[in-house]
């Protein structure tokens, strides 16, 4: 059985982008499309007998209609196909009101063929081309959901966390008990666990997360344990597999330097054993590269124009269809002799670039609210030591003594 398992495809992030002149959509809306398309095709190819989807469908709650249209295009054609595909809820995909309609709840409206819109926890007995699987789902729910008025009463903080991981470890157990072990089954859950590496997720405010320990969701009733919410791709254990398959293409530069796609899972019947036999593979998707470019320049460079086209000259992969981030760091003398123009030109060939210069600029004493022409000698002293924290007992010396030079300076002597 031939399983595909992919997140966080954030449909709406338009970030870094620019309109496409030929369908007036953004260019990153497109980016993320094109990799939904490989991994459809690559599903229609190898003859997949599920596709797993563990949440946030769009960057918001409210997606445009474009961006819900060709979301569906893609998920239709995969059910036409006689795929099944399974729509785990995550945070991006609840209403701001319990009463409101989830993005995807139109799929199970229109009780679309082959398509699960998992919006609750509950167990999913799939029929596939190669037999049944089981699918514990466990979407993004919100406190209210997992905790009433009561349970929260008087409870501080850590308190509430520590409820709701019991709640959900709870749900976890009680739906695991139900599965029939003869048959293959997945845990497929949006949520934090405890150990994850962040992505561009970092932004998340850590007290409104339900995080789980990796001992809560590695239950050895499952064969595999499908998660999304975190945006980085990796392996939380192998014995049963955890993984998160990240997000399908890199948000922002904090996915800089991670690979996006998605994990191909295939589980073989029980043999001898009695244990069925489970191996993933991460399938990258290639996807729009995002460049940062570090130049540290320096007050004795004779030309820090050149310094910085050097930079940007070495990079291996080039900058051209790239989204480049430039940081140039420099002294405040330096800051007339950069060439804009030339750095310009050659970061014309990027998809898209930025410029930001970090100029150290030399720090002044603070000398109150006096100006130079009303203070005095002795006071600019005073103001002086002050300002270098010397120590009152030293202070108070060289200031007699700065005294005693200034009154011989004034008298001639």
């Amino acid at each position: 059985m031939k399983i595909i398992h992919f997140a966080d495809l954030h449909l709406g992030v338009e970030s870094y982008g620019r309109i496409d002149p030929a369908s007036g959509l953004s260019s990153r809306l497109l980016e993320f499309l094109s990799a939904f398309d490989r991994l459809t095709d690559f599903a229609l190819k190898n003859r997949v007998d599920l596709v797993l989807f563990c949440g946030d469908a769009y960057k918001s709650r409210d997606p445009s209609q474009t961006q819900q249209r060709e979301f569906a295009r893609r998920i239709s054609r995969l059910s036409s196909s006689g795929i099944p595909i399974l729509l785990l809820i995550g945070n991006h995909d609840l209403p701001n009101a319990i009463g409101r309609a989830t993005t995807t709840e139109i799929f199970d409206t229109l009780a679309v063929k082959s398509v699960y819109v998992a919006n609750r926890p509950d167990v999913y007995k799939i029929a596939t081309p190669s037999g049944i699987i089981q699918v514990v789902s466990l979407p993004w729910l919100r406190r209210s959901a997992l905790l009433s008025r009561e349970d929260a009463k008087n409870l501080d903080f850590d308190q509430i966390s520590l409820k709701m991981q019991q709640v959900l470890t709870g749900i976890i157990n009680t739906r695991a008990k139900e599965l029939d072990p003869k048959l293959p089954s997945i845990l497929a859950a949006h949520v934090w666990v405890s150990g994850a590496q962040i992505g561009s997720e970092k932004s998340l405010t850590i007290g409104q997360e339900h995080v789980l320990l990796l001992s809560n969701v590695a239950n050895p009733a499952f064969d595999y344990i499908a998660l999304g919410h975190i945006h980085k791709h990796q392996v939380l254990s192998h014995n049963p597999p955890v993984a998160y398959a990240g997000s399908l293409g890199r948000l922002d530069f904090s996915d800089e330097g991670d690979d996006k796609g998605f994990y191909l899972v295939e589980i073989e019947p029980a043999g001898e054993t009695g244990k069925k036999r489970v191996s993933f593979e991460f399938q990258p998707v290639n996807g729009r590269r995002l460049i940062t470019i570090n130049v540290g320049l320096e007050l004795a460079d004779t030309d820090p124009t050149a310094t910085v086209l050097k930079a940007i000259a070495e990079q291996e992969a080039g900058v051209s269809d790239a989204i480049v981030r430039l940081l140039i760091s420099l002294p405040q003398e330096l800051e007339g002799q950069i060439r804009d123009g030339d750095i310009r030109n050659a970061l014309a060939e990027a998809h898209y670039y930025t410029i930001a210069k970090d100029i150290k600029r030399e720090s002044r004493l603070r000398l109150g609210d006096l100006t130079a022409e009303e203070i005095t000698p002795a006071q600019a002293l005073k103001a002086y030591l002050e300002a270098t924290k010397v120590s009152p007992e030293r202070t108070k010396l060289l200031l007699e003594y700065g005294e005693r030079l200034i009154e011989e300076e004034r008298q001639g002597q």
